[in-house]
């Protein structure tokens, strides 16, 4: 018995996935939950489409900067801890958000909101690392990557649905009431997986020990920017899919959250696919075809809209694009955190904060590019593209996968 986890029973072990899962998946539903609502809340307020994606901006940094907080957190006093007094702070920020009268005050609230959320994922990944190693690390992180990739694609369909009963106010006292079902969860069902023993480790008992030991491993800083750019990709699409589509293509709120289910249904299978494939041959290898996939299908958007090949020279590639975030985001957690067991919640903030921090300053430039002329397919490629290639460069110069070693046992 290598690891903790392996004496784990297969039922038990199901358990802890689906809790995991849930918790990872508050992060995600907190960021992408109100997106059909942004036309709501442009008229609502009477202000631009830029303006209402600040408000995503300040949630996915807030989510970013509270996992900088949670993961040397987690590794100094134990997962459990961190987690209860993050996401109380994530309930009561919900309700500010659902009665906020202005626009301001909303984008203050979801700032807090997105610090809130930020405990679930990095808990959920360190607890797994503090189980598993190895190729059976490769397929719990597969699990959670699913959900960390499928939340945000199915959140808007989720949210779409609510739009149909409730207002977008309503849609914050549902993040509210979500954050207190996981309150529950943690109190009663989730153990402590992170031994006092090893919080006091020799050369990491301190915030910037832990930092500075996981910032030193160049694999893990190009490991962390061909995550961060793919999920600025994502997110770019993500912020700027209600305007085009209900906008530009007619869509309603329920057929544009369809869109998302069936994009989802990519992301899904690109997961699942992955999980195998790095077992068998390294999870490097698998972005190397990945990340090359990425650019080709964002700049496929962009040359078939300039084509006028009208939606489905838009959703076709937006599927193969979404396949390949499903490739990339499990390998990305694998090469992390295989690598760094003893700094497990240090190692996951750092993942998080950077997909979401960089995420949320890159997807309002899709706005801003289209201030005069409204949001197209090709400006919302544009910034999907650049996003690409950044994380295709950072493969090949930065990570280099020949120079990656084999999994663990």
């Amino acid at each position: 018995m290598l690891h903790p986890g392996d004496a784990i029973s297969t039922a038990r072990r199901v358990v802890y996935i689906v809790l995991l899962g849930a918790l990872t998946a508050l992060g995600p539903f907190t960021v992408d939950l109100y997106l059909p609502a942004f036309p709501v809340l442009e008229q609502n307020f009477q202000t631009t489409a830029a303006a209402v994606q600040l408000t995503l901006t300040g949630t996915m940094i807030g989510f970013g900067l509270g996992q900088l907080i949670v993961g040397p957190l987690s590794d100094k006093f134990g997962r459990r801890i961190p987690l209860l007094i993050v996401t109380c702070l994530h309930v009561l920020a919900s309700v500010a958000a659902a009665i906020a009268p202005t626009l301001e005050l909303l984008g203050a609230a979801r700032v807090v909101q997105g610090i809130g959320a930020a405990a679930g994922g990095v808990v959920a990944m360190a607890m797994v690392r503090d189980l598993f190693g190895g190729r059976r690390l490769v397929v719990m992180l597969s699990r959670l990557a699913l959900v960390t990739g499928a939340a945000p694609v199915i959140a808007p369909l989720i949210g779409s649905a609510l739009l149909s009963v409730i207002d977008w106010r309503g849609i914050f006292a549902v993040l509210a009431g979500y954050g207190v079902v996981m309150l529950v969860c943690a109190v009663f069902v989730l153990p402590e997986t992170l031994p006092r023993a090893r919080r006091r480790d020799r050369g990491s008992t301190t915030v910037l020990q832990r930092y500075a030991g996981v910032l030193r491993d160049r694999i893990f800083i190009g490991v962390l920017l061909i995550g961060a750019m793919t999920f600025s990709g994502l997110f770019s699409y993500l912020s700027s899919s209600s305007f085009l589509f209900q906008e530009s293509y007619g869509f309603n709120a329920q057929e544009y959250g369809l869109l998302f289910a069936a994009n989802s249904v990519g992301l899904v299978i690109g997961v699942q696919i992955a999980a195998r494939l790095a077992a068998r041959f390294g999870p490097q290898w698998v972005l190397a075809f990945s990340t090359a996939v990425l650019v080709l299908a964002s700049a496929a958007i962009a040359v078939c809209d300039q084509l006028g090949a009208g939606l489905w020279g838009t959703v076709i590639p937006l599927f193969v694009f979404m396949t390949a975030c499903g490739f990339t985001f499990p390998c990305v957690q694998v090469l992390s955190l295989d690598r760094h067991g003893k700094a497990a919640g240090t190692a996951a903030s750092l993942i998080g904060f950077s997909n979401n921090a960089v995420a949320g300053l890159i997807s309002p430039i899709v706005g801003l590019i289209a201030h005069e002329a409204g949001i197209t397919a090709t400006t919302m490629a544009v910034v999907m593209i650049g996003c690409s290639i950044l994380g295709l460069v950072a493969l090949w110069l930065v990570v280099r996968p020949r120079t990656v070693p084999q999994l663990t046992p």
